[in-house]
């Protein structure tokens, strides 16, 4: 299967089409979205995930969501679509691009000053415009992370940072399939990424598909094959990094970082700059997402794995301290400690 078939957010004609990725690996189905409903909850249930293929998804929902729209008058229609925006950012609170892209929507309509025809017309160019400059961004941050590897390396993965999170090519993944393409014959542990199975069901996925050589490993077996020498690099993604560099991706990454320093492994997080929120200082200000505890008890059994009534902890994301990131890639380039001070930099 060739890389750009794997696309979890497309526009086909007049519909806007999600690759329902809770359906993964066993079926390939795309589901039409053609209300604010139906975008929130493909959001919310995770049938699209990956926070740059959250916001693709966002400003594409926006769109469709407000386009039947039948008055005439802008500033009504500019409120109208305020509303929709305000409710589609409820579905995931942590992944920042969700917010970030439903904002530059917002921010463009607010400046724009024309018929409401016109103003639906340029909603539909913005959300293209995030689409491409994100396929554009994944591209540079594989190139930039391609150099910090060599060819055979080992690389643990943990839940699924590639082509499914994004427009394509992924962000951590994204120099795995460079490298692929320049023969450099990458080893991939990935890790299954309890417990929605991310890395399992879609990283092994996609990367098997793409012929690249990775195996499956659970996530409490990432420090065996770190201590038999396997692993020469971790790359991870990111859903928000705050202005001090802590970075907040899926449940367990931050554990890998801390073995990975144990180990004198370096650890790469992968991060668009549209990820980096500078009005979150610390990762303490982060906001968590607490999901159902039916995903660890029940979800993926044919019998409950768990006894009836038990009390569930069931956190979506955790913070990785920026002590334990060696570097944070980004599509304008590389970024070393000190965070709080290179983040602005790179940004200017």
């Amino acid at each position: 299967m060739k890389l750009s078939e794997i696309v979890p957010v497309k526009f086909s004609g007049d519909r806007l089409l999600i690759l329902d990725q809770t359906k993964l690996p066993g079926e390939k189905k795309y589901l039409e979205m053609q209300s604010k409903e139906d975008v929130f909850i493909a959001i919310k249930k995770m049938k699209v995930r990956g926070a740059p293929a959250i916001g693709v998804a966002a400003g594409y929902g926006l769109y469709v969501s407000v386009r039947d729209y039948e008055g005439r008058d802008l500033n009504e229609f500019r409120q109208y679509v305020q509303s929709t925006a305000d409710y589609l950012v409820k579905a995931r609170p942590t992944a920042v691009n969700l917010s970030w892209a439903l904002n530059r929507m917002m921010d463009k309509l607010n400046a724009y000053d024309g018929s409401v025809s016109g103003a639906k017309r340029m909603l539909f160019e913005e959300a293209d415009a995030i689409r491409i400059e994100d396929e554009n961004a994944c591209r540079k941050m594989g190139e930039y992370g391609l150099s910090l590897l060599e060819p055979g390396d080992g690389i643990l993965t943990h839940c699924n940072a590639g082509t499914l999170a994004t427009a394509m090519y992924g962000t951590s993944l994204s120099p795995l399939y460079l490298g692929e393409e320049k023969g450099y014959h990458f080893k991939v542990f990935a890790d299954e990424t309890r417990p929605a199975l991310q890395g399992a069901r879609l990283t092994a996925w996609e990367l098997s598909k793409a012929g690249i050589d990775v195996t499956l490993i659970c996530d409490n077996m990432a420090s065996i094959v770190m201590k038999n020498g396997w692993i020469d690099a971790v790359v991870v993604g990111c859903d928000r990094m705050a202005a001090n560099g802590d970075g907040a991706n899926k449940i367990g990454t931050s554990g890998v970082a801390i073995l990975a320093k144990e180990y004198g492994i370096p650890f790469y997080m992968f991060v668009p700059t549209s990820t980096i929120d500078f009005d979150t200082p610390t990762g303490d200000d982060i906001q968590i997402e607490l999901r159902d505890g039916k995903e660890i008890s029940t979800m993926w059994y044919k019998e409950p794995m768990a006894p009836e009534g038990i009390s569930v902890y069931n956190p979506s994301f955790d913070v990785t301290p920026a002590k334990y990131i060696t570097a944070v890639v980004t599509e304008r380039g590389i970024v070393y400690p000190p965070y709080e001070e290179n983040l602005r930099k790179i940004m200017e």
